[in-house]
Formats: structure tokens, sequence, C-alpha cells
């Protein structure tokens, strides 16, 4: 019998997540930040990571995105904003680097649209929705629920920050914490998950 995630209900009963605080999350603007937070994120090797579009809504209508990339460590977060034209090389690299672990949930979504947006294939994934399917977990398990379950923490998403506009030359305060700390909600569950290096289900 599959499992079923904690539902928004019972994680709203626990106690709540403390993510990283704004002076923790960093937005790099020139060429030398981009390649400053790139070799702190080449070196942590293991990263929190999602990606962030500005919505659809029309039918048949096809997203630009991502506009937003975000990659967590331990201690911090980096905000890449994909219209600043120096941090796509670099992103790019990070983005096709296979000794990069990039840690999030349901990132099916994010290879195509990397492969469209950057002309290169996403790997070094660690999609954490596989590990949860492994342990019977239904198919989409989401952050939300495995904060609740691996870390027994609730972990509050805002739908309205969810369906704003990341493509904006400046993200407001309330979605730079969310990107930052959908990220760094990811990798604080796998840290906690501590798998063994045969069981990491990387992509290529």
């Amino acid at each position: 019998m599959r499992k079923t995630g904690p539902s928004k209900a019972e994680t709203d009963l626990l106690p709540p997540f403390a993510g990283l605080t704004p002076e923790r999350i960093f937005v790099p603007g020139t060429a030398a930040d981009f390649a400053a937070a790139a070799e702190e994120i080449r070196a942590a090797r293991q990263v929190g990571f999602d990606t962030e579009s500005k919505p659809t809504f029309k039918t048949g209508e096809i997203s630009s995105g991502p506009h937003v990339v975000q990659f967590a460590l331990p201690d911090k977060a980096f905000i890449f904003q994909v219209h600043h034209r120096d941090c796509r090389p670099v992103l790019a690299d990070l983005l096709h680097a296979e000794d990069v672990l990039k840690i999030g949930f349901g990132l099916s979504s994010d290879r195509a649209q990397v492969h469209a947006r950057f002309g290169v294939p996403l790997r070094g994934l660690v999609d954490l929705d596989r590990v949860f399917r492994k342990r019977g977990y239904n198919n989409s398990i989401g952050v939300r629920a495995a904060v609740g379950v691996v870390l027994g923490q609730n972990f509050r998403k805002s739908k309205s920050v969810t369906t704003s506009n990341w493509s904006q030359p400046v993200l407001n305060a309330a979605q730079l914490l969310y990107a930052a700390n959908d990220a760094w909600a990811a990798l604080r569950v796998f840290q906690a998950l501590d798998l063994p290096p045969d069981e990491l289900p990387t992509g290529g």
C-alpha cells in the first residue's frame, strides 16, 4: 500500500520551519559576483536547487522560464536572475556540471525548461521525489510534506508568491525568501535522510 505525505492541515500543527533569513540570501548582479557565487557552489558540491518562472495563464502559452535559479548551501542561498547576461554562461556551466549535486523536488519539468533556455542538459540531479517513491510514498510528496515527515516541521508556502512575476528585474523580499527557502528546505531534508552514496538518484 502506497503511503501519503501529511496533509496541509496536519503540517500546520507542527512547529514552524526556521528558514534562511534575508541576510543569508545573496543576489549576484555582476560578472565578479556570479563567478564568486559559482566558486562557492562548486566547493559545496551538494546544494539545494530549484527554479522559478513567470506563470503562464493562457491556454497554449509556453513559458519563457526559468527566470530565477536558486542554489542553497548549508548557511546561505544564491538567487540567480537569468535576465543578467553575465550570469548565463556561469549558470549554464553549473547546471551542466555532474559533480555539483543539485537537490530538489519534482525536477522533471526543470530539465525541459533548462535545456530550452540554456541549450544544455541539466545534470547532477538528486530528485527527492524518487527517494520517497522508493520508500513507498506517492509519486510526488513535495517539499512541504517532506519537511513534515523528515524534520517534523511546518514549511509554509505562499500561493500568491508562487504565482508572482518571477521575471521582474528586482525581486521583492517575499520572493527572495520563498526562492531561497524552497531550495534550502530540500537541502535540509537531504541532509537529514543521510543517504548512502549508492542510493543517490543522480540524473545525467
